[in-house]
């Protein structure tokens, strides 16, 4: 019995498209850095918040296709991408925490926490 291989160089080519426009988009926001998302959201600059979905994005769909998770069962799939639903919101919470009071104590001096 002989299978019959399957290219799949079209499937290539359109994550690598999908992958270069959203990379395309991004730089794009780094050099211009338009005004309008200057503002704050959270603490944040609405332009960091879209480099840090769009990141989030390009993973998923890295994960999705490289790792061929689109055909793997719903138990795997909530395997690898549950943990992640919890880690990055907790993470990026640190990461605001912290650098909150990095810049805090860059600003003002050294602050005490009275408990």
């Amino acid at each position: 019995m002989t299978h019959a291989h399957e290219s799949n160089t079209k499937r290539i080519w359109y994550v690598f498209f999908i992958l270069s426009i959203i990379t395309i988009v991004e730089v794009a926001f780094g050099i211009i850095r338009p005004d309008a998302l200057e503002s704050h959201i959270l603490g944040m600059k609405i332009l960091n918040w879209i480099f840090i979905i769009l990141t989030i994005v390009k993973a998923y769909y890295i994960t999705w296709a490289f790792m061929h998770m689109e055909g793997e069962t719903a138990s795997m799939r909530w395997s690898v991408v549950l943990p992640l639903i919890i880690l990055i919101p907790y993470l990026i919470f640190i990461i605001l925490v912290e650098g909150d009071y990095n810049h805090e104590v860059l600003k003002h001096g050294f602050q005490a926490w009275d408990f």
